[in-house]
């Protein structure tokens, strides 16, 4: 199928990126494309311009500095997977992002694409949770900084606002006695995620439980934090009676049933793949 007609922009810089969306309420920005694209095949989305953002040097980039890793929102997904700096101040990151798709999809899609798309079976927001990212955002108002826990508003909305882009990921580089793990259970055609859990824990030096955080993709309408049962990891021995008993009670608000999976067996699967990420977690920290 083709898209409908469309005017296409390839700004140089964001300020005008953003001053093209301001112009264009009707446009859309283009990263990968892997996302928007297909849809716009299938006429499910057919915005008036794109605005594509791909070549723009500033929305690229992997670096550290006083103790945060910053992502340019154009990187893509096997440069974080392949990344040092990644690997070393969040491996969750990189991990979830090994997992994402194929190569073909890897070496196309961005971290900026997959947040602002917010699809509720990707991978990238629940590890954005868990790692308490930071998302920093320039439109014609001016740059503002979004939490991740405040960015993913409902099924595929998020809180850029249409004359918004997203520029840049922060995240806290990990500490000491810091471990982490992402798992998924995914469809076997598509490599979208039934449900994917992502586990962070911290161990003091003798080993008991300093801070956790477990987020899920897949089993909601947003990316959702489980932070009761993380926050009463806390102070234990993260021994695996602990975690049993943390996720044993766990329950996802408005879990998704639809015709891949029914509601119960996604709970039942965030238990699974929650307990599994933790204790894959512990062992790496």
């Amino acid at each position: 199928m083709y898209p409908s007609k469309f005017d296409y922009h390839r700004p140089s810089s964001v300020q005008e990126a953003v001053q093209i969306l301001a112009d264009n309420p009707d446009a859309k920005v283009l990263a990968g494309g892997h996302s928007l694209i297909p849809v716009m095949k299938l006429r499910l989305a057919a915005p008036a311009a794109l605005v594509d953002i791909g070549r723009i040097d500033a929305l690229q980039g992997i670096s550290r500095s006083n103790g945060s890793l910053r992502i340019g929102a154009c990187v893509t997904y096997n440069e974080i997977a392949n990344s040092a700096d990644v690997q070393a101040a969040a491996p969750l990151l990189a991990e979830a992002a090994g997992q994402i798709g194929d190569r073909q999809v890897r070496y196309r899609g961005t971290i900026g694409g997959n947040l602002s798309h917010a699809d509720p079976a990707s991978d990238l927001p629940a590890a954005a949770l868990a790692l308490g990212a930071t998302l920093h955002v320039a439109g014609s108002g001016g740059s503002r900084s979004v939490s991740a826990s405040d960015f993913f508003v409902d099924l595929m909305m998020t809180a850029l606002q249409a004359d918004e882009i997203l520029t840049e990921v922060e995240i806290p580089a990990a500490g000491a006695g810091t471990g982490s793990a992402y798992v998924k259970f995914e469809h076997p055609a598509s490599g979208y995620a039934l449900c994917g859990a992502a586990a962070v824990v911290t161990r003091d030096a003798g080993g008991s439980c300093t801070g956790a955080s477990l987020c899920f993709n897949g089993v909601s309408a947003t990316a959702v934090s489980a932070a009761d049962a993380a926050s009463s990891l806390v102070g234990s021995d993260l021994s695996d009676g602990a975690i049993d008993s943390a996720l044993s009670g766990m329950s996802i608000p408005d879990a998704t049933g639809d015709m891949f999976a029914s509601a119960g067996y996604r709970q039942e699967l965030a238990r699974a793949l929650g307990a599994q990420a933790l204790r894959t977690a512990r062992d790496r920290a």
